[in-house]
């Protein structure tokens, strides 16, 4: 699959501009499985970034790529 390098980089610069700030994730786990929950971009790293979640019930932190933002996996609302 092709990725279009422009779109990866733009998706790179909106989460680095959204670092520290609290959103919504919406994660789709396959299998008809969707998670959603609050969260704070902690870290922005080359490849992954790390989100703090807000509720207890969920795992203290947890990272996605970029390229799960790209394809749909990972939606920040």
């Amino acid at each position: 699959m092709k990725i279009n390098l422009n779109a990866l980089e733009e998706v790179k610069a909106k989460i680095t501009s959204l670092k520290g700030n609290a959103i919504k994730l919406k994660i789709n786990r396959g299998r008809n499985k969707i998670d959603s929950f609050e969260a704070i971009i902690v870290s922005v790293y080359p490849s992954v970034f790390t989100v703090k979640v807000n509720e207890e019930k969920q795992l203290p932190s947890q990272t996605f790529s970029y390229y799960d933002v790209l394809c749909g996996d990972v939606i920040i609302g």
